[in-house]
């Protein structure tokens, strides 16, 4: 279109349009020289949360730096594989972080390469894109699916039985009154003792003491390997949530049964590499 403008100014010798002509190579001139600036001096950083389930949305956490010390980021488009979030304006010698929806299908190691930051400024001429030399890698945790595993577990957990230890809990037998203290759940609250003294009371219960389970994986019925680490993936979380000791026997590793969230994101771990190559 300028060139245009431009032949036809020539043609023509009419004043006007070099003047057009003027107007908007400055403004190209201008559009090239901050759009070039806006995309410089910035830094990115890309955060996971602990834990990452393969075919689950997750917030994933960008960190946009702006490193320059006289210039603000306008409009700036941070592009992560197929996923694009907005960082409308980032102060000199500042940050801002935004949070997207991202979900991996498969489990294991995953490495996201892909980084551009992307801008429209100053006058929406151009859309001016940078790529960033950065990969940040994560683990992705096997997909958690329903199975009989979990029933047949706890069944034979139950005909083992449980003992009762003489700490306080809220889980079973009532070993005493006690005042109540900020954060009692109010279904423990003891409300005939509570109208004879006019004070809140809580009954305070014996904790129960679960029985450990162990799970095998090379003895477990289901034939698919996907599904079956799926299955197990499932079953630990949901007897750890009921803080029952989960351990694992995978390949030749044994894995101590434990309640512990550490412990919990080890055998995950060795479930989403498991047959990965080396």
């Amino acid at each position: 279109m300028t060139l245009f403008l431009g032949f036809s100014a020539v043609n023509t010798g009419n004043n006007l349009i070099y003047l057009i002509v003027s107007a908007l190579l400055s403004f190209m001139a201008i559009s090239g020289f901050f759009g070039k600036r806006n995309l410089s001096k910035i830094d990115i950083e890309v955060e996971y949360p602990q834990e990452i389930y393969a075919n689950k949305e997750f917030p994933l956490k960008i960190k946009l730096k702006n490193n320059r010390g006289f210039l603000p980021v306008f409009l700036m488009r941070v592009r992560i594989e197929q996923y694009e979030t907005l960082f409308p304006f980032i102060d000199k010698k500042s940050y801002a972080v935004k949070y997207t929806n991202v979900s991996f299908e498969q489990r294991g190691k995953y490495e996201i390469k892909n980084v551009h930051i992307c801008s429209v400024f100053p006058f929406n001429f151009f859309i001016r894109c940078k790529g960033l030399n950065k990969s940040f890698e994560s683990i992705v945790f096997p997909e958690p699916k329903r199975c009989e595993l979990l029933s047949s577990l706890e069944n034979e957990r139950i005909s083992k039985g449980e003992r009762h230890l003489d700490k306080a809990g809220f889980e079973s037998e009532m070993l005493s009154i006690r005042e109540y203290i900020h954060g009692d759940p109010f279904k423990h609250i003891n409300w005939k003792a509570t109208a004879k003294t006019g004070e809140l009371k809580t009954k305070e219960l014996s904790s129960l003491a679960f029985q450990p389970i162990v799970i095998d994986f090379e003895k477990s019925t289901v034939k698919n390997m996907e599904e079956r680490i799926s299955c197990i993936t499932y079953t630990i979380l949901q007897l750890l949530k009921k803080s029952i000791p989960v351990g694992l026997k995978i390949g030749d590793k044994f894995y101590r049964p434990d309640a512990s969230n550490a412990h919990k994101i080890s055998i995950l771990k060795e479930l989403a590499l498991y047959g990965a190559e080396k």
